[in-house]
């Protein structure tokens, strides 16, 4: 990264200073705007700024939970539990969608939402008390001359946040492999884990994998390595490959955009992570090397 940073500065510098030659006046240097990004939503912004005294208003709602979460927080720190060994088929829910509790701390979107297309989404409760993800694909692009694809909803997870909205991301080193348990209609799903990192040429990076669930009315239990998920960046994959890293997982999603119309609906009981100590494989697709510059950028 430094010399990437390094790079740029030259060929900024280079650049203003032909600038400086042709025109003779002077020109503020841009060193690194070219891998700059503005908004880590890239783009997607739809709130509008709150005011001053509204924010202060809001703020000191949320005084008094954060204060009470900031404590329990000194407390667990206080205890100083030890390392913990991991066995074998260790197993941790990450989610039991078994209540409505479970359901509202998840966000649901889809291209209508903004305004990039007609899909609809919904999550509710099951009759039989699970998570229900359905709604309608649609794939008719707006006519705004701008998008050219439309047809997708997604879930995804809730941030891992500690007091005074400062975010941690999940550790989940101690595992191998993501586990669901989940009915579905036939269709292809998209998981995706997301990693939370510092620098904003690596905020869209994602790792997917796809699920194919069975249709009918027959659960099925998937057990996905997590060296099986590939990298991906705005929704392009990625020529250079690399291991997810699992110590900075910032969410968990799933998205339905197989580029089909009609209706979808898949049933979620569980979402949980395993360890099991027979599975050796670090990275299961092939890293290249290759030019810096050129990809994984």
């Amino acid at each position: 990264m430094a010399a990437m940073y390094k790079s740029l500065r030259g060929v900024s510098a280079a650049r203003n200073t032909l600038c400086c030659v042709k025109h003779r006046v002077t020109v503020i240097p841009c060193c690194g705007a070219t891998f700059f990004e503005q908004d880590k939503k890239g783009g997607y912004n739809t709130k509008e700024p709150m005011k001053l005294t509204d924010m202060l208003k809001e703020g000191f709602k949320i005084l008094k939970p954060e204060f009470n979460k900031f404590k329990e927080e000194i407390v667990i720190k206080l205890r100083c539990d030890g390392f913990y060994s991991r066995y074998h088929q260790d197993f941790e829910y990450f989610e039991r969608f078994n209540s409505q509790e479970a359901l509202d701390s998840w966000v649901v979107t889809s291209d209508q939402d903004l305004l990039e297309g007609k899909s609809s989404v919904n999550l509710s409760l099951s009759r039989h008390n699970h998570a229900l993800f359905s709604g309608n694909i649609c794939t008719e692009v707006p006519k705004d001359g701008i998008v050219n694809k439309a047809g997708y909803c997604h879930l995804r997870s809730p941030k891992n946040m500690k007091s005074f909205q400062r975010e941690e991301p999940y550790d989940w080193t101690r595992y191998t492999h993501l586990v669901l348990r989940v009915r579905g209609d036939g269709r292809p799903y998209l998981f995706t884990i997301g990693i939370s990192t510092y620098y904003d040429v690596t905020w869209h990076d994602q790792y997917n994998f796809t699920l194919y669930t069975r249709g009918g009315p027959y659960w099925q239990t998937s057990k996905i390595p997590f060296s099986k998920f590939f990298m991906a960046s705005k929704g392009r994959i990625q020529d250079k490959q690399e291991q997810i890293r699992l110590n900075k997982v910032s969410y968990f999603g799933l998205t339905q955009a197989d580029g089909n119309d009609g209706p979808f609906q898949l049933e979620i009981d569980y979402v949980g992570l395993m360890f099991d100590e027979n599975d050796n494989e670090e990275f299961a697709y092939e890293s290249y090397e290759v030019t810096p510059f050129i990809v994984g950028t």
